[in-house]
């Protein structure tokens, strides 16, 4: 076995050996890594910014120690004088692994960009935000009447407004009087006050109209992505939507290897809070720089987030998140100031609310979800599947809404996939696989057309196709499985007992190969046996979840699903229910909630009586918790096969019958490539 040092590259999770001195961004070309670089890696671009990372990972089973790269050199330096590093970044051109080393690649070094696919969804909200613009004319200083300028203030917005009282912190003070003298006693204020608050907070003052307007973020905080959404506090208007990854994958990629790593390394969960907070900051000023505003008009933003999310977002430790009876430090809603969190990028008197938890492993994304779905009210049975790196479901109707989380991990991010990649340019996000050729078609990010299509070539550009997304995945799995290529059990066939040379042996398995471009200088695109065994461990924890809060409610199905998150608006619904990813229903019952979490963040940031109402909601929905329920494992058992060992699925029987090969004679995972496919 080789000893030298090992390298994990995050997001991607590519991983390797290579021998002491090799520069990191030889390495991540070797593995195929997304690092750019432009300047032959001479340290003059500065494109290969890389953040190493320090400490024990349990995730990827490798402890990192001081000195696992090369010391700072001359180029590091002269380009850190010149044009700055941020701190913790090295050139990967420069730095040379000494050292097992995990390694993160951060957006704006990676050549396809990130795709952070929640956008807004369209919904109309009534508007009444916490935060609102007044305009006064203030009676001008009197040396008769000795009143202050901020008295003078509260008493024309009561007189003017209904305004029974307001504050305003110091900072605010030291303007308020150059403001109205400037406006010659006429003003506009933005007022903040809160659901629970008796007095308005005074959050920014200007001479005279202020007609620029008014803006909040709406932010959902999630494991593998951050997505925030501009609004217009006074139309509700979407302004702009973006997102970025969350740098804490580098910390693991799920939320318990994140416990594990704030377990392990004393300081560890300080270092996550201060990375994500400055991944917030950085996302602020890119959307207001997208919007062509000035950021310090944001003043207010509403954070939903899971409940490890949401401890590390406020700089509490996550620990007891790791180990049952998972207690959360608070489940309540908070309202906060924007110092507090270190958010420097927006007005820095800006508020920050942030929705209640529903229990240890059910956060305030679902709570969002729940606000914007709102499954209490609905008159038939409906299961929200929240699918994510950590899936959160909701199950209910008027009587009653059950709620918990099942633990995917990220293979449905395209994380741990052998050709896996995040969504970006050039990824596999759609497939089909003709059941009498075997032949695939497919469809990359970036373009519109299918590879079989005149003009795919053109379309997809000198970048090429790159990987395959978490979309591209499970497509792919269903599409195997309907084509019988993939039986029950989730084993693929091998060339001579599929008809097919596009499967090809790998070890004492086999794997499909999707597309070829070596001999370009390409990659080779396959699902592999490993890959098919990720997929199946994801879906069969986000199926056994629902199954749960089903025996909970006593029945055996439900009457409607609804795919919320980035994956709803992305995988179909026929592909979702042939994987056994959700209970059977009519496809017609299957909808899309798009980013429902998102959405919620933004009804709470526009209407202040909706934080009212979901705060009432989430004290009356039941938590089922998964992890000590002994039905999960059963259920999670019988769901590793593709569609599910026990439910019958009649409503996907009358659509498309699945065929039932049968590839294993051995008992080991292989068909020794003797036996030839039985159709069922």
């Amino acid at each position: 076995m080789s000893t030298d040092p090992l390298v994990v590259f995050t997001p991607s999770g590519k991983r390797g050996r290579f021998p002491k001195g090799t520069p990191v961004l030889t390495a991540a070309r070797q593995l195929g890594v997304d690092l750019d670089s432009v300047c032959g890696g001479r340290g003059i671009c500065s494109k290969c910014q890389i953040t190493p990372g320090y400490g024990e990972f349990s995730k990827h089973g490798v402890t990192v120690q001081e000195g696992a790269l090369s010391e700072w050199n001359k180029v590091e330096e002269r380009y850190d004088q010149k044009r700055g590093l941020k701190p913790g970044r090295r050139l990967g051109c420069q730095a040379q692994v000494m050292g097992d080393i995990v390694i993160d690649v951060p957006a704006e070094s990676q050549v396809h960009k990130q795709v952070v696919r929640k956008a807004a969804s369209a919904r109309v909200i009534e508007m009444d935000p916490a935060t609102k613009l007044y305009f006064v004319e203030v009676e001008e200083a009197d040396m008769h009447e000795p009143t202050g300028d901020l008295e003078r203030l509260a008493r024309a917005l009561k007189a003017e407004w209904g305004i029974d009282a307001i504050r305003a912190d110091l900072t605010l003070l030291s303007k308020l009087q150059p403001v109205l003298r400037k406006g010659k006693y006429q003003v506009t204020v933005a007022l903040h006050r809160g659901h629970s608050q008796d007095a308005a907070q005074v959050l920014e003052i200007w001479p005279g109209l202020h007609e620029d307007g008014l803006y909040g973020l709406a932010i959902d905080l999630g494991s593998t992505t951050v997505a925030a959404h501009l609004t217009d506090l006074v139309t509700g208007e979407v302004k702009a939507s973006s997102g970025i990854m969350n740098p804490q994958i580098r910390f693991g990629e799920d939320l318990m290897s994140r416990v594990s790593y704030a377990m392990m390394n004393p300081g560890g969960d300080k270092e996550m809070t201060a990375a994500v907070r400055d991944a917030i900051n950085t996302l602020a000023e890119e959307i207001a720089k997208e919007a062509e505003i000035d950021a310090g008009l944001i003043v207010e933003t509403v954070f939903v987030c899971n409940p490890v999310m949401h401890h590390l977002l406020l700089g509490i430790d996550p620990v007891e998140l790791g180990q049952a009876p998972f207690a959360l430090a608070t489940s309540s809603s908070m309202t906060l100031g924007a110092k507090e969190l270190d958010l420097a990028s927006i007005n820095p008197r800006a508020q920050v609310y942030i929705l209640p938890c529903i229990a240890g492993h059910v956060g305030a994304d679902c709570a969002a979800v729940a606000l914007s779905e709102e499954p209490g009210k609905s008159e038939d049975l409906a299961l929200i599947v929240d699918v994510g790196t950590n899936a959160e479901i909701l199950l209910g109707d008027k009587t009653r809404v059950l709620a918990c989380s099942s633990p995917t991990g990220p293979a449905f991010e395209g994380a741990q996939i052998s050709s896996g990649q995040r969504a970006a340019p050039g990824a596999i996000e759609a497939i089909r696989i003709d059941p009498a050729t075997k032949e695939p078609r497919f469809r990359v990010i970036g373009s519109d057309k299918w590879s079989d299509e005149d003009g795919f070539d053109d379309e997809v550009g000198a970048g090429g196709i790159t990987g395959i997304c978490g979309s591209g995945i499970i497509e792919a799995v269903a599409e195997l499985r309907m084509a019988g290529l993939l039986d029950e059990s989730g084993l693929l066939g091998s060339a001579e007992a599929t008809g097919t040379a596009r499967m090809i042996p790998e070890g004492r398995t086999h794997a499909y190969l999707i597309h070829d471009s070596t001999e370009h200088g390409g990659p080779r695109i396959t699902v592999t046996q490993g890959d098919i065994r990720a997929i199946q461990l994801a879906k069969s924890a986000l199926y056994a979840g629902a199954r749960l809060l089903m025996d909970e409610r006593g029945v055996d199905k439900v009457d409607r699903v609804v795919l919320a998150g980035a994956f709803g608006a992305h995988i179909s619904p026929l592909h979702a229910m042939v994987l056994g990813m959700i209970p059977d229903v009519p496809l017609e019952k299957v909808t899309s909630a798009g980013n429902a979490a998102g959405t919620g963040a933004r009804i709470a940031l526009c209407n202040v009586a909706a934080r009212r109402e979901i705060e009432r909601v989430v004290g009356e929905i039941t938590k089922v918790e998964t992890a000590i329920e002994p039905k999960f494992q059963e259920h999670f058992v019988a769901a590793n096969a593709i569609p599910h060992k026990t439910d019958p699925f009649p409503e996907l029987a009358k659509i498309v019958p699945l065929p039932n090969p049968s590839f294993n004679t051995h008992g080991d995972g292989s068909d020794g490539g003797r036996r030839k496919r039985r159709r069922g």
